[in-house]
């Protein structure tokens, strides 16, 4: 894939904000174990392989284990999730595919029984940050390192 503009050059104050909302996000009160795997989840589903190849290495310093990392696509399915991991990677997927979903009720409800109101506010605005990252990259075409 041609990368297109370098977003981080073109628009300096852009990307001041964007990093701005990254470190607020960095510093919510929630698990950063579950802030990387909806970060990952988010990507996946977007299609970010630079943000892909971000976050599964973030994961893995912060102590994720590359199984887990391994079964984010299929955690449904998958035991190694907990109740609070699974409201946010649904929570997730919800709000990445905004458009199909349309944020349910039943998935607001499975949200709200594992995070506190201040906590589901927090949840969404990282969700928000990552598909935000997701569109600068992709649609810049913003490749990992070989």
């Amino acid at each position: 894939m041609k990368p297109r503009a370098d977003f981080y050059t073109a628009s300096p104050d852009a990307l001041k904000a964007m990093i701005a909302l990254e470190t607020a996000v960095s510093k919510l009160p929630l698990e950063k174990t579950l802030i990387e795997l909806v970060k990952l989840r988010a990507s996946q589903i977007n299609g970010c392989a630079f943000c892909i190849d971000m976050h599964t290495a973030d994961a893995i310093k912060g102590g994720e284990t590359p199984r887990r990392l391994f079964a984010v696509t299929a955690w449904r399915e998958a035991p190694f999730f907990t109740d609070r991991e699974r409201a946010a990677l649904l929570w997730t997927e919800s709000l990445t595919q905004l458009s199909l979903t349309h944020a349910p009720d039943e998935d607001y409800e499975a949200v709200a029984a594992q995070f506190s109101p201040k906590e589901m506010v927090d949840l969404t605005v990282a969700i928000s940050t990552i598909n935000s990252w997701n569109r600068l990259a992709v649609g810049f075409r913003k490749t990992p390192q070989a």
